[in-house]
């Protein structure tokens, strides 16, 4: 069963049970039409280039990007790069982030991590909940130039 943390806590995942469906990145482009975007996650690599996902944007609810181990911090970057480029949908983070790493998803423009139970036991809520920035974090904000990250 996966976690999901968000600023409110921790919450169980219902993406799937409520009707919703992840697709890797590679199979995406098939049977589009059969998909109801707002029931559609991506599933995209750490390693993919923004240009590269260009068109999908309005096609899915959500993107989900892995970290595969917590030192691998190119889910950031990609993050960062695809709010600034428009992305407006759901960002998840999703595999090996800690709790200490939490404030700078949140920076990043990721809206949400999902962590497996054992990270939940090994870093309870309160933890994830310590790392809730203190001031008010918006990416489109930060994008508009209205915060510096320096004052973070």
């Amino acid at each position: 069963m996966s976690i999901i943390v968000r600023d409110s806590g921790f919450e169980i995942d219902t993406w799937e049970s409520d009707g919703g469906l992840f697709i890797d990145l590679e199979k995406y482009g098939q049977d589009v039409a059969e998909r109801e975007p707002t029931k559609t996650a991506i599933d995209i690599p750490n390693d993919v280039t923004v240009e590269s996902l260009k068109g999908l944007f309005e096609s899915a609810a959500m993107i989900r990007i892995p970290f595969p181990s917590f030192a691998d911090g190119r889910g950031f970057s990609l993050a960062k790069q695809l709010r600034q480029q428009g992305y407006a949908g759901r960002l998840r983070a999703v595999g090996h982030i800690i709790a200490d790493q939490y404030g700078f998803t949140r920076v990043c423009g990721f809206d949400e991590v999902e962590i497996d139970d054992e990270m939940a036991k090994r870093q309870p809520e309160d933890q994830w909940i310590a790392r809730i920035p203190k001031q008010e974090l918006s990416y489109q904000k930060l994008l508009m130039g209205e915060r510096s990250l320096r004052n973070i």
